[in-house]
């Protein structure tokens, strides 16, 4: 009798650990090969278009998307967002990338693949946005 009562509240306790660790969650919530759909987009990066690497504000600027051109058998992935500067210090965030192995045979085409991100509550869409990606810097515009 007793674990019958029991298991509801486990159940719950996990649901809301779960809950917890969703807000820190700051992987990608997609990727994809490609562009973002013309009509997700907001805004998007100045510069750097031509080295291969492209930001985007989608969704009203609840999401940023970050592109980068390569090869499309080794894709540069983006693995993590982290606010290097909040929102009227700098409104900064830098794009972690998943490393290609040296010894991995990669295609010789160049296409660009998408990493989508939730925008951090701590940086501001009202302010430009630098993004910091493979060693490159963007400015995202106003939103």
């Amino acid at each position: 009798m007793k674990m019958r009562t029991l298991a509801p509240l486990t159940v719950v306790a996990a649901a809301f650990a779960f809950a917890l660790a969703g807000c820190t969650v700051t992987g990608p919530t997609e990727n994809f090969s490609g562009l973002p759909d013309e009509e997700q987009i907001v805004n998007e990066s100045e510069g750097a278009a031509d080295s291969g690497i492209q930001a985007f504000w989608l969704h009203e600027g609840s999401q940023i998307a970050v592109s980068i051109s390569g090869s499309s058998g080794c894709p540069v992935i983006g693995s993590d967002i982290k606010v290097v500067e909040p929102k009227n210090e700098g409104n900064t965030v830098e794009i972690v990338t998943v490393p290609i192995p040296q010894d991995k045979i990669c295609t010789m085409d160049f296409v660009p693949h998408t990493s989508v991100f939730w925008t951090p509550a701590n940086v501001s869409t009202t302010q430009e946005l630098t993004v910091r990606v493979e060693g490159q810097e963007l400015t995202l515009p106003v939103k």
